[in-house]
């Protein structure tokens, strides 16, 4: 549980070491600034971003019953970051599984990846997709969002 904000972490802890620095020897509205913008990275490595996780089981479940993409994804992965931040408002309409919360995701992904727990991966219609173009994924996720 706590790996996953390990980056996040570290990236808030080097901003405040530097905007100290910065505060005493410069200026304070330098070390503020500094501050601000490395707590706006920290946030975006954290797992905030991603919509609540649900368990593999639980999605798979889901998605049986209404279509929608599993994305098994794990906190710090710069793809899942990417795929998450080009989805936009489109995330919310797929399940999202965390596999270092998730044993049984993380051996979904093994199973589809040979033995790997290459992240993202999407299951979609019966078929998986690893590390998919967040464009097509988010055609995608539109389709089975509206009525056929």
């Amino acid at each position: 549980m706590l790996r996953g904000w390990r980056s996040a972490g570290f990236m808030l802890g080097c901003g405040v070491l530097l905007s100290a620095v910065l505060f005493v020897d410069r200026s304070p509205v330098v070390g503020v600034a500094v501050l601000v913008i490395f707590g706006a990275l920290a946030v975006r490595l954290s797992p905030l971003i991603f919509p609540r996780p649900t368990t593999a089981a639980e999605a798979q479940a889901l998605s049986a019953n209404d279509g929608r993409a599993i994305i098994y994804w794990r906190p710090g992965c710069r793809y899942c970051l990417r795929l998450r931040s080009r989805l936009g408002r489109e995330a919310r309409r797929a399940y999202w599984v965390d596999i270092w919360r998730d044993p049984a995701g993380a051996a979904a992904v093994r199973a589809v990846t040979g033995g790997d727990e290459t992240v993202p991966t999407v299951a979609l219609g019966g078929e998986s997709f690893v590390n998919p173009d967040p464009e097509w994924l988010r055609q995608q996720l539109a389709r089975t969002a509206s009525p056929s």
